[in-house]
């Protein structure tokens, strides 16, 4: 039970600072613009060496900023419930909260690339020629699947018989 505690606090931990890397870097997407390469984030885009903060409000990334900034939140307190319930003796209750957390959290993170994904596919790979996803994008992904292992994990490590008091229950 603790190795799989264990296993989902570093899966847990990692993605978090996957999450808090791709959401504030300005690499999601790679393109070239007047010949130049070019670059954008959430926040801003960058042509050649020059960064501008987005002009324009567009819904997809208000939208993708508020599921990614709502998986870092959650998958902060997933860990902490975690560490919480690694650290006590009766902390079923706290594991399967935790479990539960780090899933919401994964779930908010696999909502914001995927409305990242659409918006980009279906709207810059016809404006742009030469485009490509570029890291920060993919350190999302990777976010998105050990966030989500973290709580698998998490529920895993949960004993089958457990009373909702957190204490183990043995059937004799």
């Amino acid at each position: 039970m603790l190795g799989l505690m264990g296993g989902g606090l570093l899966c847990a931990a990692s993605g978090l600072v996957l999450l808090i890397v791709a959401t504030a870097t300005d690499f999601w997407m790679q393109y070239r613009y007047s010949g130049t390469l070019s670059n954008q984030g959430l926040w801003r885009f960058c042509v050649g060496s020059k960064c501008h903060p987005h002009t324009i409000t567009l819904a997809f990334w208000d939208t993708t900023r508020a599921f990614m900034i709502l998986s870092v939140i959650s998958s902060f307190a997933g860990i902490i419930l975690g560490l919480t319930a690694y650290s006590s003796s009766a902390g079923s209750t706290r594991t399967r909260s935790a479990g539960i957390t780090l899933l919401m959290a994964g779930l908010f993170a696999v909502l914001g690339v995927s409305v990242y994904t659409g918006v980009t596919v279906n709207f810059y790979a016809k404006r742009y020629a030469e485009w490509r996803f570029s890291w920060s994008y993919i350190l999302g992904w990777i976010a998105v699947i050990l966030t989500i292992s973290s709580g698998v994990f998490h529920i895993c490590a949960v004993p089958r018989n457990s009373s909702p008091d957190g204490s183990s229950v043995v059937s004799g």
